[in-house]
């Protein structure tokens, strides 16, 4: 890989951060660089994905091919070497749920060392053969029953309990996404949900705060995350993306799936009163046959069905666990399928309510460069990573004899104050 600034290189630079979004129809390299409080764009590269589905590899020599060209492009553009990068994870191996730990306090006082041990009991249901954790995110501790505490360490008590919320992968899942990146020449500093990467570039703290669902439409799958009290409370995975449009489309209209796709973008609508009376669309033939003129009417009897059995599954899935009144700031749209015309009506109608597409924000430099929500998972991750401060913590943790994960679990821990 060629460099163009010898002068900046990530390995010297730590306030430069790539962010990786591996996705099923396209891999975006996003580069920012910390500056203070801030962060500023300063290089973006995208292209196509012909190697994953819903998430998954299913072709590495594609990825890696597909990741080079990314990163490379984003490369240029910031004048930099890109050695390391955070990188999003979805799919329907994406499982999360919560637990709940319960230990006794050694001492006088609540130490870190508490904290770890009622995390890592909390945590010990995650622990299962073919799965690896990718996020134990502590949502409340409660000392002596008394709950909703955020930060126990110094309080006094007897018994200390820790709900969490837990987000495993398959482990052949995660391993894949990491060898890619590797072949690549890329260095994995951390793997993240991409939910909860994109919560970080479009979600306000005061949509966090009061409570807020996330769907992030890829083009695989759909991804669902709740936010509460600066938390995540819930994870949902939906193999169902952009891509299940495209093919309902293609077979619908008898075209090859790169003209549906196209249809798709340019013509495609949810709402039939977005279409003028009379309006058609061209459509290419399969095989090599003549092409021929269709009314655009019949693209909202395709999608608008597909995008109601996928809006309908989430709020299946969000009323089965109880939390349909945990989101009153409403629903926040995000990745490709979020541009979709009428989506935002449609989904309304479904949760009734308040839906917003959600871009990018609270970012400087190129921004205009990432203004889609497209961008949202790349965005995410360069913010994920200007606010771990692992590397550094693990250092100190080390020194104190706690263990690697007890080490880690605590740093998961402090980055969610």
């Amino acid at each position: 890989m060629q460099i163009h600034n010898k002068e900046l290189k990530l390995q010297e630079k730590e306030r430069i951060i790539v962010g990786l979004d591996i996705g099923t129809t396209k891999v975006c390299a996003v580069v920012g660089e910390v500056v203070g409080q801030d962060i500023n764009i300063i290089g973006m590269g995208k292209s196509p994905s012909s190697g994953m589905r819903k998430g998954a590899v299913v072709n590495i020599e594609s990825t890696v091919e597909s990741i080079r060209h990314a990163v490379d492009e984003a490369s240029i553009m910031a004048e930099c070497e890109i050695s390391s990068v955070y990188v999003g994870i979805a799919g329907g191996h994406i499982k999360g749920f919560n637990s709940h730990g319960i230990t006794a306090i050694k001492g006088e006082e609540i130490t870190p060392g508490d904290e770890a041990r009622v995390i890592e009991a909390a945590s010990a249901i995650a622990a299962k053969p073919g799965r690896k954790t990718i996020h134990i995110i502590p949502q409340e501790f409660i000392v002596d029953e008394q709950e909703a505490i955020q930060n126990p360490r110094g309080m006094t008590g007897v018994r200390l309990e820790a709900k969490i919320h837990i987000v495993t992968g398959a482990v052949s899942s995660v391993g894949n996404i990491v060898k890619c990146c590797n072949k690549a020449g890329l260095e994995v500093s951390d793997i993240v949900l991409e939910s909860m990467a994109s919560g970080e570039a479009v979600l306000s703290p005061e949509e966090k705060e009061l409570g807020c669902t996330l769907v992030d439409m890829g083009g695989g799958t759909t991804n669902l995350a709740i936010f509460k009290g600066n938390n995540i409370k819930y994870t949902f995975e939906l193999p169902l993306g952009g891509q299940t449009l495209t093919n309902d489309i293609s077979i619908g209209l008898r075209t090859p799936s790169n003209e549906a796709d196209h249809i798709k973008l340019n013509h495609g609508t949810c709402l039939r009163e977005k279409i003028k009376k009379g309006e058609n669309i061209d459509v290419s033939g399969m095989g090599g046959r003549e092409p021929k003129k269709l009314s655009r009417d019949i693209l909202v009897d395709i999608i608008e069905p597909r995008m109601d059995e996928m809006a309908t599954i989430l709020k299946n899935e969000i009323h089965s666990n109880g939390l349909e009144n945990a989101f009153p700031s409403g629903i926040v749209l995000t990745g490709g399928t979020a541009l979709l015309n009428g989506i935002e009506e449609i989904i309304e109608s479904v949760f009734n309510v308040p839906v917003r597409v959600g871009t990018p924000s609270n970012i400087g430099g190129l921004k205009e460069v990432v203004n889609s929500p497209i961008f949202a998972t790349g965005v995410g991750l360069v913010i994920y990573g200007s606010q771990s401060s692992h590397n550094r913590e693990m250092g100190k943790l080390k020194k104190t004899g706690l263990s690697k994960f007890m080490a880690r679990i605590i740093q998961w821990f402090r980055d969610i104050l």
